[in-house]
């Protein structure tokens, strides 16, 4: 796949995200039969075809299925993006650069679509429909959720009048992102595109209106990153689990309660990064990534980020790419019920469990980097 590397000039990262969210779409929507009587990527990539249960191995459900999948996938799958109508009140805001800070997943995204190579200018050959609106730009200049919504329904009313593509399937080929508390206060208010096409989530939640097996889930990341990654140091990780933050839930203000003082893990009601917490990413063996108040939250990346095995603390919470990567071979899973076994459940993992759940996580963070040189030697050439 060398061939291919070379032809994604951007960073690395994002490169992975953008591949794995149109994977995930392209499974959701079952649309491979249109591509060849031999695709495998409907019968073979879901859940339930699990090849190997157990934590060993790579970090994919099945890497030979994902391997023989993507180039098919590669060659046929086109995405058609809706132009920017500059002289309309929303025109200004579908076209999203903003690559930093919390938002770089919205930029990327945008970034990355109209820089793939599943982009065509042909709308006849394209198998999905990007609706390329940024209701987080919009936020800058329109603060009322309602006004926004009505923009955004605008916009898609016109798609609708301007184009035939909507009504071929009542929109249901058709996706548009929403990556903050913003995105989906904004479109939750414009029924026909929340109801009927695909949103790609940040972090999504299903009792957010999230819908399983329509929507897509993709991880929020914060770029550039402040620490460099993190790699086979597990003799250096001499705490249990790790989490800093605020008690923005009741998940979280029993996970203080229960554990804020004990000498095995380390617990904090408190929102300062400084460097001494920091640091605290490269000692521990897990981060605890608890449920809060907001739709979002970048934790998880972040834990994967530094090496530090991500405990998802959470129910009702669909994880970015899971049919093709199997979380439980780079993570730990844990009910929301669960908070007071936590300190149980991370000790019996805390040994052999643990240096697997770290080498899976440490290739992730390889594949990164190898992207990271083939992007720059392909910039440089």
């Amino acid at each position: 796949m060398a061939n291919l590397y070379s032809r994604f000039r951007r960073p690395p990262l994002s490169w992975l995200l953008i591949i794995l969210a149109i994977f995930s779409i392209v499974s959701t929507l079952i649309i491979s039969t249109t591509f060849s009587k031999n695709s495998n990527i409907n019968n073979k990539v879901g859940g339930a075809c699990v090849e190997d249960e157990s934590i060993e191995g790579g970090v994919y459900r099945s890497e030979k299925v994902f391997r023989m999948d993507y180039p098919e996938m590669e060659k046929r799958f086109k995405i058609y993006v809706y132009p920017a109508d500059e002289e309309s009140d929303h025109g200004n805001y579908t076209n999203y650069h903003k690559i930093s800070g919390k938002y770089a997943s919205e930029g990327y995204f945008f970034k990355n679509i109209r820089e793939s190579v599943f982009l065509t200018d042909d709308p006849d050959q394209a198998h999905l429909f990007f609706i390329p609106i940024s209701c987080h730009k919009m936020h800058q200049k329109v603060s009322s959720y309602k006004k926004m919504a009505s923009i955004v329904g605008r916009y898609v009313e016109g798609l609708i009048l301007k184009y035939p593509y909507w009504n071929r399937t009542l929109g249901a080929d058709h996706f548009f992102l929403t990556c903050h508390e913003i995105d989906v206060a904004a479109t939750e208010g414009v029924p026909l595109l929340a109801k009927n096409s695909i949103r790609v989530v940040c972090s999504p939640s299903y009792s957010k209106g999230f819908i399983p097996h329509k929507d897509v889930s993709l991880p929020l990341i914060m770029q550039p990153f402040s620490k460099p990654a993190g790699g086979n140091d597990t003799d250096n990780r001499t705490i249990l689990g790790y989490w800093a933050g605020i008690c923005s839930s009741d998940t979280r203000k029993k996970l203080v309660n229960l554990w804020g003082h004990d000498d095995e893990l380390d617990i904090q009601n408190s929102t300062s990064y400084n460097a001494a917490r920091m640091k605290k990413f490269y000692s521990s063996k897990f981060c605890i990534c608890p449920v809060g108040s907001r739709l979002t939250s970048n934790r998880i990346t972040m834990a994967i980020h530094y090496g530090c095995v991500p405990v998802i603390l959470a129910d009702y919470f669909d994880l970015p790419f899971n049919d093709i990567l199997d979380w439980r071979k780079f993570s730990v899973i844990v009910k929301e019920r669960d908070v007071y076994r936590l300190k149980d459940i991370l000790k019996a993992k805390a040994g052999a469990d643990f240096r697997m759940l770290h080498s899976n996580l440490v290739k992730l963070n390889s594949n990164n980097q190898k992207i990271t040189k083939l992007t720059a030697t392909s910039q440089n050439e």
